[in-house]
């Protein structure tokens, strides 16, 4: 699958987001090594805490299946805006435990225009099973 393929499944999952406090929609499309993706969206709660985004509902979903960070190519996440958001930083500490180094995290926008960088990039000195 390529990135516009991710693309576009992002732009189709969008919908689902729940967010009826901020409408602030986001959708993430992970890709495995096999080819085959997985899915999520932002659901926000009353309770903000307990709200969770779309990176990480893909990735817990996908570790709920039995896949681990080895079977993980990259991860795409789109945002109905016309400017690229970057993962909050929540989800670059799951991404980095979840998500092996130098996998793919491509930002995408509205207007098609994508920006990939790796997921080590994403939280330099991050926290690790290392510090424990």
């Amino acid at each position: 699958m390529m990135k516009k393929d991710m693309f576009n499944q992002a732009q189709e999952i969008i919908k689902n987001a729940y967010v009826p406090y901020s409408n602030f929609r986001v959708a993430a499309v992970l890709k495995l090594k096999n080819g085959e993706t997985l899915t999520g969206i932002n659901v926000e709660n009353a309770s903000y805490g307990l709200s969770n985004c779309a990176e990480r509902t893909a990735l817990f979903s996908a570790y709920a299946k039995g896949i681990r960070k080895e079977d993980i190519d990259s991860i795409l996440v789109y945002t109905d805006k016309d400017y690229f958001v970057s993962p909050c930083g929540a989800c670059r500490q799951v991404m980095s435990e979840l998500m092996e180094a130098d996998a793919d995290v491509t930002m995408a926008n509205s207007k098609g225009e994508m920006k990939t960088i790796k997921n080590k990039d994403l939280l330099p000195l991050g926290f690790s099973k290392e510090d424990l």
